[in-house]
């Protein structure tokens, strides 16, 4: 029998094995964490682990909080021998140093995840080879149409462009010309006229551009 074994059996039993743990650890532990962590080196079962808890509990000799239907149980901070200066300070720098431990380690962290990011964000050898088999495609279906459109013979020649531009330039000029006549010529009719301006257009059917979504085209 272990020496763990023997304390869990011997007279303070179960008890004496879980005070001596949650000194030692000083930190809170539900009945289910103590049994986990005690089980295999001490062969405690769980019912015991419970009993042993609830009677130190009783006896002042550890605290208890209840939370919801669960308990979690520590050292009565009492009865623990109270730290040094030294000891004090020897855990305050601890703190600090594990402090700027646990900083270097999220960082590190952060660093990892976004690299991590940038690979899963990357295509894989094999989703490159599918993309540029399919850009060598459309590469090839560029050039096939690119070479039809230049052995076509219905090119447009720079003097036919310049021409349609010229006459294009001339319709523009002369449609806003028409237009602005027309609009002085009714404004001038309008003056006199009793109705307004709409009953006017329609009752001598004039249609505007504006009915009809009609603009000035753009200059070539």
């Amino acid at each position: 029998m272990s020496k763990g074994r023997e304390a869990a059996a011997g007279g303070g039993g179960a008890a004496a094995v879980l005070l001596r743990y949650l000194r030692e650890q000083n930190r809170p532990y539900s009945a289910q964490d103590a049994f986990g962590n005690l089980q295999r080196e001490h062969g405690l079962g769980k019912a015991a682990v419970v009993k042993a808890l609830e009677q130190l509990a009783q006896q002042g000799r550890v605290r208890e909080k209840a939370y919801g239907k669960q308990k979690i149980y520590f050292a009565d901070q009492e009865q623990l021998p109270a730290a040094s200066d030294a000891e004090l300070r020897g855990l305050d720098e601890e703190i600090t140093a594990r402090s700027a431990q646990l900083q270097a380690l999220q960082q590190s962290c952060r660093h990892m995840e976004a690299e991590l990011k940038d690979l899963n964000s990357s295509m894989t050898t094999s989703e490159m080879a599918k993309e540029i088999e399919v850009l060598r495609k459309d590469c090839a279906s560029y050039t096939e149409k690119l070479e039809r459109i230049k052995s076509a013979t219905n090119h447009v020649t720079p003097e036919e462009k310049e021409k349609v531009c010229r006459e294009q330039q001339l319709y523009r000029r002369e449609w806003r010309r028409r237009k602005r006549m027309a609009t002085e010529l009714l404004d001038a009719i309008l003056e006199g006229y009793p109705k307004s301006k709409k009953q006017f257009f329609e009752e001598v059917g004039i249609e505007t551009d504006e009915e009809h979504g009609v603009v000035l085209p753009a200059a070539l």
